[in-house]
């Protein structure tokens, strides 16, 4: 490979110092060292005023563009860095919003619970005072019935046993025997069905 170099650039060497030579002898001008004062005159001139040119005109507004545009940059990264310190912030209240609501939430839960429970527990007690009435009234009812039933049952069997009587014989017995025998019978078996 630095072979085929070097024989390129000896090759180019050769064909360029021909051609130089061919153009000395044919008359241009820039290779005639005649010449060459005026060219290296007007080539510093040329190239001082694009120096100048550059460097006074087209160099400073260059470099103001780009100082302006470093500056532009730099704002916006500012402006960047501040809205992520924002963002960041209104997330950081948006999560305390939404913490205080759950644990308002989680509150309010657990104080309408109590409220419903203390509300279920008040009428359950009240319905059990209102069954235990129910049932004292019962037990008193049945206690009033239990005392006349003996009395209501020997009427009955006192007015049902003389009409047996009435129907079996034919004759009308006096209610006081009858009576007298279901009075017996009753105290017999009274105690059995009543506790007396």
């Amino acid at each position: 490979m630095i072979k085929k170099i070097f024989f390129q650039s000896i090759f180019f060497n050769f064909f360029f110092s021909k051609e130089v030579f061919a153009a000395e002898s044919g008359g241009m001008p820039q290779l005639n060292p005649e010449f060459w004062i005026s060219q290296i005159f007007w080539l510093t001139l040329t190239f001082g005023i694009l120096y100048i040119v550059l460097s006074k005109l087209i160099l400073p507004k260059i470099s103001a563009n780009l100082e302006l545009r470093k500056s532009q940059i730099q704002d916006n990264i500012e402006a960047a860095e501040k809205q992520r310190k924002d963002s960041e912030s209104k997330l950081k209240e948006y999560d305390d919003i939404i913490f205080k609501s759950k644990l308002e939430a989680k509150n309010i839960f657990k104080d309408s619970r109590e409220k419903v429970i203390k509300d279920i527990n008040n009428k359950k007690e009240s319905l059990e005072n209102q069954i235990n009435d129910e049932i004292k009234k019962a037990e008193k009812e049945i206690e009033v019935v239990k005392k006349s039933a003996p009395g209501k049952i020997n009427k009955i069997a006192i007015e049902a046993s003389s009409e047996l009587v009435k129907k079996l014989i034919g004759a009308k017995i006096n209610n006081s025997s009858i009576s007298a025998i279901v009075d017996d019978l009753s105290k017999k078996n009274g105690d059995k069905y009543y506790g007396n």
